[in-house]
Formats: C-alpha cells, sequence, structure tokens
C-alpha cells in the first residue's frame, strides 16, 4: 500500500502501524502530485490518503489515480468524520475514511477490508455525509437518468442499499434468498460502474431514490 500525507511524522507512524502488523508499504508520498506519480510507478493496491494537502490535494490525487487504476482502492484520512472534502471523495470513488486519531488496529483491519474489495464505511455513516452535503450549491446532483438501466426490482434493492440495509436484511425485507440478493446487488454495481455499498448510497440519495431527510431512512 502507499501512505500519503504532507506531515512525514503521520506517515512515519502509519507506516510503522502497518508494517508491525503484517500490512506491506511500498511507498510514501509527501502531496498530491508525488502521489499520483509514486501510485503509477508501484501501482499499489491500497492506498492511504490525506484530502487536505498544499499543492495537489486528496481529491485531485485520488481522481487521478483511479482513472488510471479503477481496481485500486483509496481510503482518505481526514480530522473530522462530516467533512465535506470526504463527501466529494466518496463521490469520486473512495472507499471510505479514517480519522488520523484511529486507533492501530482499527487502521490495520480498515485496510486489509477494503484490500478484499469492501467498503469500509457503515452506509450509516455515508448517509450522514450524504444528506449533510447533497444539497450544496457545489456538488452537482446526479439526475434519474443515472438509474434509468435498472430493473424495478434493481430500483428497490439500490433504495434499500441507500437506508443502510446489509444482504441478510434487504433479503429478509424482500423476501428474497441473499443468494438472489447478492445477485441484483452485482448487477447494479457493474451498471452504474459503483466500487462499493459507499458508492451506492450517495448515488440512491443523487439519483433521487430516497431524499435527505427522508423519514424512512
Amino acid at each position: 500500500m502507499l501512505v500519503v500525507d504532507d506531515q512525514e511524522l503521520i506517515r512515519t507512524g502509519f507506516r510503522l502501524i502497518l508494517t508491525a502488523r503484517g500490512i506491506d508499504v511500498v511507498g510514501e508520498a509527501a502531496d498530491g502530485a508525488e502521489a499520483v506519480q509514486v501510485a503509477a510507478a508501484l501501482e499499489p493496491d491500497v492506498v492511504l490518503m490525506d484530502i487536505r494537502m498544499p499543492g495537489m490535494d486528496g481529491l485531485e490525487a485520488t481522481r487521478r489515480i483511479l482513472e488510471r487504476r479503477p481496481e485500486c482502492r483509496v481510503l482518505m484520512l481526514t480530522t473530522f468524520d462530516l467533512d465535506r472534502y470526504v463527501y466529494a471523495a466518496l463521490r469520486i470513488g473512495a472507499s471510505g475514511f479514517l480519522l488520523k486519531d484511529v486507533t492501530a488496529d482499527h487502521l490495520a483491519n480498515a485496510v486489509r477490508l477494503v484490500g478484499t474489495g469492501d467498503a469500509l464505511l457503515a452506509p450509516s455513516i455515508t448517509r450522514r455525509l450524504v444528506e449533510r452535503f447533497a444539497n450544496q450549491e457545489d456538488v452537482a446532483p446526479k439526475t434519474d437518468a443515472t438509474i434509468t438501466g435498472l430493473t424495478p426490482r434493481e430500483r428497490e434493492v439500490l433504495t434499500l442499499i441507500g437506508r443502510g440495509m446489509s444482504n441478510a436484511e434487504l433479503a429478509a425485507a424482500l423476501f428474497l434468498a441473499e443468494a438472489t440478493v447478492k445477485t441484483h446487488v452485482a448487477r447494479i454495481f457493474t451498471k452504474l460502474a459503483l466500487r462499493d455499498r459507499a458508492q451506492a448510497v450517495v448515488v440512491a440519495y443523487e439519483s433521487g431514490l430516497i431524499t435527505p431527510g427522508d423519514p424512512d431512512t
């Protein structure tokens, strides 16, 4: 994995924590531009990316890295969870975020989790971010056209994902086998080019399937 932060002590600390827990840190970068270059050269599976850095920030670096290597997973580092930059990062494909005061074990577990292709964020946390920032003037909302390729059942599944349901909860709510739910989720992700459930929650709101403040959420 690649560690990106403009503070050397933080980079060193994360490297030591991760290495001690058996996670291979292949490189470090001190800003977004360097992160893009190092990621292109080393092709890490996971990038731990500070959001706010001088020069090229973490958002632009994330966009460029994922544009080149969509399979890469990016975890954003921030100082507080309800951060509009975190929301923007989720919109462009980040797999989640960690607070900079994260515990050592949580950090290592988070890196392992996203490395397997799973989303780090609980949908409820993502939902708080979306409800806080989805209507900001500088965030261009998606339209219903985003989901026109989905079947009625797939729209129903996406709505429930947006409300924070797990596959098991979806299966119970829709009276379906969990394997069937997994198939629906996989098709939704393929059709909408989603990486994980965090992005799915964002799309559920921005396409109008769920409205911020909806009492059913």
